[in-house]
C-alpha cells in the first residue's frame, strides 16, 4: 500500500510539474527576426512587427521597450487581441502599447466579437491606428508599400475581389490575414511581397509531430514570403507543449 502512494504521489508531482512548465512556456515572450529580399538590388528597408492572437494575455512594458529599439514602420496586429471575458481595459493597454512602437494596423479574428468589435474600432480610433477590412492602405515614408487587410468571416464578408482592387496602386504589397486558408485565394488574383496569418496557434499543444494544426513558420519562395505565426496567447487554456509563443519582426529590403 506503501508504494502505492509512493507511485500515487510521484504521479502527482510529475502531473503538476508538466503543467507548471506548460504555463510558464505560454507566457514567455519571444520575439523572432525574419529577412526578406523582395528585390534582387534592394535600397530600402522596411521593419514590419507582427503580433496575433493575443487573447488574455497583458504584453510586458519590457517587451516593448525592446522594440522600440528595432525602428519598426508597421505594426500589424493579426486579429484575436482579446475573447470572451477580457477586460476592455486590457485590450485598451495592450493596443496603446503597441501604437507606442509604429503605425498600427488591425485586422479581424474569429474571437474579437465576443468583446465587441466596436470597442476594437473605438481604441484604434483613440491611438490613431487603421483598421483594414478588404482594404488597403499605405505605410508611412514607404509609398510603394501597401497593407492589405481582409475581413475575417466571423464578423462578415471576406471580399476578395475588392481586397485586390484596393491595392492596385501598389508596386509592393503585404497581405494580413487571420487564418492563413485565404492566402491561396488572395493569391490566385496577385502575388503580395508578404503574406502574414496567425490563428492556428501552432496547434498550441503538440506530442511531437502531432498536433491539432501545424506549427508555424517563415519560408520563403523567390522574392516572396509567407508568416503564419504561432501566436502569443492561447485559448481554452493557458498552456502550450511543443508550439512555443511568438511574434515577429519581418526585415523587407526592397
Amino acid at each position: 500500500m506503501k508504494k502505492v502512494r509512493i507511485a500515487g504521489l510521484s504521479i502527482l508531482l510529475s502531473a503538476m510539474a508538466m503543467l507548471t512548465y506548460m504555463y510558464a512556456l505560454a507566457h514567455r515572450n519571444r520575439v523572432l527576426t525574419h529577412t526578406l529580399y523582395s528585390t534582387s538590388t534592394p535600397t530600402n528597408k522596411l521593419n514590419v512587427f507582427f503580433i496575433s492572437d493575443i487573447h488574455k494575455r497583458s504584453i510586458p512594458k519590457r517587451l516593448i521597450d525592446e522594440l522600440r529599439t528595432r525602428s519598426i514602420d508597421a505594426v500589424i496586429v493579426g486579429g484575436d487581441v482579446a475573447e470572451g471575458g477580457v477586460p476592455i481595459g486590457r485590450i485598451e493597454r495592450n493596443i496603446r502599447l503597441l501604437a507606442s512602437i509604429g503605425p498600427i494596423f488591425y485586422i479581424f479574428g474569429n474571437n474579437d466579437q465576443e468583446v465587441g468589435t466596436e470597442n476594437i474600432l473605438r481604441v484604434m480610433k483613440q491611438v490613431g491606428g487603421k483598421v483594414l477590412v478588404n482594404s488597403t492602405t499605405s505605410i508611412p515614408n514607404h509609398p510603394a508599400f501597401g497593407i492589405c487587410g481582409l475581413q475575417d468571416p466571423n464578423n462578415g464578408i471576406v471580399e476578395i475581389d475588392k481586397a485586390v482592387d484596393s491595392a492596385s496602386d501598389y508596386d509592393h504589397l503585404i497581405l494580413a490575414v487571420h487564418n492563413p486558408s485565404f492566402f491561396r485565394k488572395f493569391e490566385e488574383k496577385r502575388q503580395p511581397d508578404l503574406s502574414v496569418a496567425g490563428h492556428t496557434h501552432g496547434g498550441q499543444i503538440r506530442l511531437g509531430p502531432f498536433g491539432m494544426q501545424d506549427l508555424g513558420r517563415f519560408e520563403t519562395v523567390g522574392n516572396c514570403a509567407k508568416l503564419i505565426s504561432n501566436g502569443y496567447g492561447t485559448t481554452m487554456v493557458p498552456l502550450r507543449f511543443g508550439a512555443k509563443p511568438e511574434c515577429h519582426v519581418v526585415e523587407v529590403h526592397y
